[in-house]
């Protein structure tokens, strides 16, 4: 497997990880985590629990994207070093995301996801490049 495909791998699990605040939240502010009707009990959620979902919900939207960029890449181009270092550079940047998300950097937070956005888009380019 490429570092990008691992990259994948990665993001798919920080996308899932940030979740675990979400649930912690919930559970502090209710005392419990209502396995019948979870979304309700989100749309009650506040400060930082609420901040995760929507990361977690964020991060989702964005894996569909980042998987095809990186499978157009690796499919259509032969700049294989300029594919995994993208892939690199999104999953860091969004590491960077989550943590703005978290602490509540809204301006920030909208800079960095224009940055992955930015990298994602160079990935889906990448194979008109070489």
């Amino acid at each position: 497997m490429t570092l990008a495909i691992w990259c994948l791998i990665v993001f798919l699990f920080m996308a899932y990880g940030v979740r675990w605040w979400s649930i912690q939240g919930t559970i502090a502010l209710e005392g419990h985590y209502d396995n019948k009707h979870p979304r309700q009990q989100q749309q009650r959620m506040s400060g930082k629990a609420a901040r995760a979902q929507a990361a977690h919900l964020n991060s989702l939207e964005a894996f569909a994207p980042f998987a095809a960029a990186v499978l157009v890449a690796q499919s259509f181009s032969d700049l294989a070093v300029w594919r995994d270092g993208l892939a690199v550079a999104f999953v860091a940047v969004r590491l960077v995301y989550l943590q703005a998300y978290l602490a509540d950097w809204g301006n920030g937070r909208s800079a960095v996801w224009a940055v992955g956005f930015l990298v994602m888009l160079a990935l889906f380019l990448l194979p008109l490049f070489g």
